[in-house]
């Protein structure tokens, strides 16, 4: 049997409070999910002025970048591509950039899900995240 890491909840703390920094720093309103390798909620949170809808989105992202281990990003360019089947795809409904895989000795451990502004500026509220763990 293998050991696997797993984010705890000083993770989630500190990811999200980097990530939330960085939106607020560039005045993004936006909603953070942070999942478990399951995509699993695990932190949710909606800041001022983002709208409704994304507090759906975020968690979407971030529940499809850890069920699939890998950034949402690549499922919309799969779909961009001329794949669109793949939107069929089962339990994957946030197929939007904006949703970044934490891996930690090569495995998944989550992912962190953003929805707000620009796909591409989710992405960077979302890696400011897990720079704050060392990822």
């Amino acid at each position: 049997m293998k050991s696997k890491p797993v984010l705890e909840l000083a993770d989630v703390k500190k990811i999200a409070a980097a990530a939330e920094a960085e939106a607020l720093r560039n005045h993004w309103a936006v909603s953070i999910a942070i999942v478990d390798d399951g995509g699993h909620l695990l932190w949710l949170q909606r800041l001022d002025g983002a709208a409704p809808v994304s507090a759906e989105i975020a968690p979407a992202k971030a529940s499809t970048a850890a069920l699939g281990r890998r950034d949402s990003k690549g499922y919309e360019n799969i779909i961009n591509g001329g794949r669109t089947a793949f939107l069929s795809v089962r339990g994957l409904a946030g197929m939007l950039e904006g949703g970044v895989v934490v891996m930690k000795e090569g495995q998944c451990v989550g992912a962190v899900g953003v929805s707000g502004v620009k796909s591409s500026e989710d992405a960077q509220i979302a890696r400011a995240g897990l720079q704050a763990i060392g990822l």
